[in-house]
């Protein structure tokens, strides 16, 4: 294997460069929009007129169903431009409540004032800040997207705990799930206890979740039903376990809105991959601890 050689690069500021303007930064994502690092996105829409508010950059949209509204902004975002990119949003969530959306500002410099003004909307408004950079090697130019607030995570109502309405076994057993869905709760609890053997099942009426010394820790929740269980890990999507998952077979998705995964388990699925299933609950368990 040869070795490799530093090369240094050169920052370079696109704002008022004769070569490199907007247009050609959004070409390049409309090109390869996962150079935003948003997930597998595809491409819905450009320069959409908005309804007496001008024109959106981009509109983007996930296989879940997402809708990314995405303003781009050379040089330092302002005031104008965080209002256009939730002026925008909030038309598109409008016309299309179908979907989910979520507001995207790109820009060279987000200054810590006005990502502190981003921050005040998130919670209330879903908000991506993402932060441009391009660097020059040799002859050759590079676009750099790093992600400076993502979304929000929401909680699922039920991770609430002061408002659950606690169950037991026997309603898992026989309204709900069945005893072999319910049973292959119990292989994945045993799985957990080969890393943590503090964690016992707790009984909510949506879902079965973790609990370690009587509190409540859900990086993972089941729900078994009458043919296959639902395994929900909350944790950051990951390539690395994107190929497990792969590798299983899994049908399964990765949530943004709520920041999990859910995996479809049949009786199969559990006991032939067990080493696969113990790997992501240790992923989700890390990441929650």
């Amino acid at each position: 294997m040869n070795q490799l050689e530093f090369i240094r690069t050169t920052k370079v500021s696109l704002k008022g460069h004769e070569n490199f303007n907007e247009r050609w930064v959004q070409n390049h994502i409309v090109e390869d929009p996962t150079l935003l690092g948003l997930g597998d996105i595809v491409v819905k829409d450009e320069e959409r007129i908005q309804p007496h508010a001008g024109r959106l950059d981009m509109l983007l949209q996930d296989s879940q169903n997402t809708r990314y509204e995405v303003e781009l902004q050379l040089g330092r975002t302002d005031e104008s431009h965080i209002i256009r990119t939730i002026e925008y949003w909030d038309i598109e969530r409008k016309r299309y409540p179908q979907y989910e959306h979520c507001a995207v500002i790109i820009a060279e410099d987000i200054t810590s004032r006005f990502l502190n003004v981003i921050q005040l909307f998130n919670g209330f408004i879903p908000i991506i800040a993402i932060q441009m950079n391009a660097y020059q090697i040799q002859d050759f130019i590079t676009l750099e997207f790093t992600t400076i607030l993502n979304q929000l995570s929401l909680g699922l109502v039920d991770d609430d705990e002061s408002i659950r309405e606690i169950t037991d076994r026997d309603y898992w057993l026989n309204k709900r799930g069945t005893k072999e869905t319910v049973k292959m709760v119990d292989s994945m609890l045993e799985l957990i206890h080969t890393f943590d053997e503090s964690y016992e099942l707790k009984y909510n009426k949506y879902y079965i979740g973790l609990a370690k010394d009587g509190i409540p820790n859900n990086f993972a929740a089941f729900k078994p039903l009458k043919k296959f269980t639902w395994l929900h890990l909350r944790t950051e999507e990951d390539d690395a376990l994107n190929t497990i998952l792969d590798d299983m077979g899994a049908d399964y998705n990765y949530a943004k809105k709520w920041g999990n995964y859910d995996i479809r388990l049949t009786k199969g699925d559990v006991i032939g991959n067990k080493e696969a299933l113990t790997n992501l609950l240790r992923a989700a368990y890390d990441y929650r601890n």
